[in-house]
């Protein structure tokens, strides 16, 4: 993850999307106003500042001068007395190894806590807070100070002057999610109530082992009954459990049906379960690519009308579940024409022990890359995302682009300025299946 700059104005030598610490215009009038006032003065200053917060809505979104393509975004916390200190943990923007270039300070004898950043304009992310209130003072040397802060990182929620959320996975808490005016629309987002709906279903799927018997998700768009004698696109999505059970993904494909955008389709998503499972499961793990093209679509098939033509079936995930979707179009071709993977875990390679916080470095070309470059068993069409704050991700999937055209593949890209984060990954999925299986994708 990046370490924040400090600066008060916009740094020529930062790479363009890098995130800046700034102070934000409001809240460097707050800082103004309050230095030299007495105590009723400053209360009543605090208070038409939180008044006008809650009408904005946090974090503030402001312009700079001189960076028309930048803005300062500013994130708040209300502290009280008990307060110590409060952590910003952003989508790939907090360094998880240098937390403390995360906190917010405070603005001095009020209960302003605030941090700001000068973003590109495009920038689409999630984040959560968290307020020290322990009894004990925070620690002062390094050390001592990121144990503290990784602890509180388990108490991280969601920006209570926030409304917008997304739901994270294997946390009870949502994350708050911001978007800056020229982040991509998301114009399939969200419950249209004029638009016909389809249903949303979770079977159990048997299996045979190690993956066995799994639940699924199943989703079936408006009409099926009618339709029944058309052989009807499909979808393998990995993560069911997030995607229907938790984001209402089938929301996004009602609209998305509604607006043409998408033929009628069904989308089978298996669940992931839990962590251990979803380790086990998910990356370059043949079974599991068995399961989905010899299992899972032959159980759906039976009970619905699937085409069974390569050309009109995606497989899609993200993370580890976009290396499965990408080892799928490798292994399966004959079954999956059309890959489509987004921010892919392509530092996974055979053999890795369950992961730790940190992600093993990758020398040389990942592995994936290298089995592409190798040569495949039939043509697939793939559309990779990536977020610009993924570090080295970032050239992974350049190299694996790279490897694609040079096998013959139809292959698109696209760096989208944001994280591994569901906030991003929601309307690119939605892109991604319409790029696919919608118009023809542009080479």
């Amino acid at each position: 993850m990046p370490t924040l700059a400090r600066s008060t104005s916009r740094s020529a030598a930062a790479p363009d999307v890098r995130p800046v610490r700034v102070t934000g215009p409001r809240v460097a009038r707050l800082l103004e106003e309050t230095e030299e006032v007495d105590e009723t003065r400053r209360t009543a200053l605090t208070a038409e500042f939180w008044d006008e917060v809650e009408r904005r809505g946090t974090p503030l979104v402001e312009d700079l001068d001189g960076a028309p393509d930048h803005r300062s975004v500013t994130f708040l916390w209300r502290g009280h007395r008990a307060t110590r200190q409060v952590l910003l943990f952003a989508s790939r923007i907090s360094d998880w190894d240098r937390l403390a270039g995360s906190l917010l300070e405070r603005v001095p004898g009020t209960n302003v806590w605030h941090l700001g950043l000068r973003l590109r304009a495009d920038h689409r992310g999630s984040y959560r807070l968290a307020a020290d209130i322990s009894l004990r003072a925070a620690p002062t040397d390094p050390a001592g100070l990121q144990q503290r802060l990784r602890s509180l990182t388990a108490h991280a929620a969601s920006d209570p002057l926030n409304r917008r959320t997304v739901a994270t996975r294997w946390r009870a808490a949502d994350s708050s999610v911001f978007a800056l005016p020229d982040a991509p629309a998301e114009t399939w987002a969200g419950r249209r109530g004029t638009v016909p709906a389809g249903r949303v279903e979770r079977h159990r799927v048997p299996g045979a082992a190690p993956v066995g018997d799994r639940d699924a998700w199943v989703y079936l768009p408006p009409g099926l009954e009618s339709a029944a004698d058309a052989p009807l696109p499909v979808a393998v999505v990995c993560d069911g459990d997030m995607w229907f059970g938790r984001l209402g993904f089938g929301d996004t494909l009602d609209a998305l049906i509604a607006d043409g955008a998408l033929p009628p389709l069904v989308v089978v998503a298996p669940d992931a379960v839990d962590r251990r499972t979803r380790w086990r499961d998910l990356g370059g793990r043949e079974p599991f690519v068995t399961f989905l093209a010899d299992e899972l679509l032959p159980w759906a098939a039976g009970r619905w009308p699937l085409t069974t033509d390569p050309s009109r079936t995606v497989v899609a995930g993200q993370s580890l579940g976009a290396m499965t979707a990408l080892y799928a179009g490798l292994l399966r071709p004959d079954r999956f024409g059309n890959v489509l993977a987004q921010s892919a875990s392509l530092w996974w390679r055979p053999g890795l022990p369950p992961p730790a916080a940190a992600k093993p470095p990758v020398y040389g070309t990942p592995w994936l890359v290298g089995r592409y470059a190798s040569g495949t068993r039939g043509p697939v069409t793939v559309h990779l995302d990536v977020g610009l704050h993924e570090g080295p991700m970032v050239d992974h999937h350049r190299a694996l682009y790279d490897a694609l055209r040079a096998a013959g593949h139809r292959v698109t890209h696209r760096a989208y300025n944001g994280g591994h984060d569901y906030a991003c990954w929601h309307g690119a999925l939605a892109d991604g299946l319409a790029r696919l299986l919608g118009t023809p994708a542009a080479p």
